[in-house]
């Protein structure tokens, strides 16, 4: 019978608009057959570290502040290191999705600095595995990665606007996420399994 995929989310949200977007990655990712833990690195326990760790999967994901994730996320990273050293997440899948009040807002460098966490911890990346929507005339602001952002989930909600307000279309992009990454976990556990590893 194959494994069921094990999916952590460790995120961090300032005003809400994250946790949007964690809650949908979940629920992209539930729909798709897998178990889900949330995280929230700001406040990470015990439990959360092992949730983490016995993970096949980790979705990191932060709003974008100032060019990269907030710092509450960037002490989480740094607290990685004897997992690190130790090469505790070698082989984990990982994906990541961020928010930023502006339309680009550097939400790239986030995803990017996420990547590159992942590379660290010798993880293997997931992409959005999208083609940008709203590129063209006939397309429009409701398409799935309206942002056209592949590295990962990217939302823009304008800073004035509350929780609720997250686009609809961001929304679905961050389950379309949630989704893809359980879907590569099973096909490499499944892999895993047929190879004996």
């Amino acid at each position: 019978m194959p494994k069921t995929p094990k999916v952590a989310i460790a995120y961090y949200s300032g005003f809400g608009h994250t946790e949007v977007l964690a809650k949908a990655v979940e629920a992209g990712a539930t729909e798709a057959g897998a178990e889900v833990t949330a995280v929230r690195v700001d406040t990470i326990d015990d439990a959360g570290w092992k949730a983490l760790d016995e993970a096949d999967a980790i979705i990191f994901g932060s709003p974008t502040y100032m060019g990269s994730a907030a710092g509450q996320f960037h002490v989480f990273a740094e607290s990685t290191s004897k997992r690190w050293l130790a090469m505790a997440w070698k082989d984990k899948l990982g994906a990541g999705f961020t928010n930023a009040a502006c339309k680009a807002g550097d939400k790239h460098s986030t995803l990017a600095y996420f990547a590159t966490l992942g590379a660290q911890h010798q993880m293997n990346w997931i992409n959005l595995g999208l083609h940008p929507g709203w590129h063209t005339t006939t397309e429009s602001e409701n398409d799935l990665n309206r942002l056209g952002y592949f590295n990962g989930s990217a939302a823009t909600t304008p800073a004035d606007l509350p929780p609720e307000d997250v686009h609809k279309a961001d929304i679905a992009t961050a389950e379309h996420l949630g989704a893809r990454v359980t879907q590569h976990t099973a096909i490499v556990l499944a892999g895993r399994e047929a190879l004996g590893l």
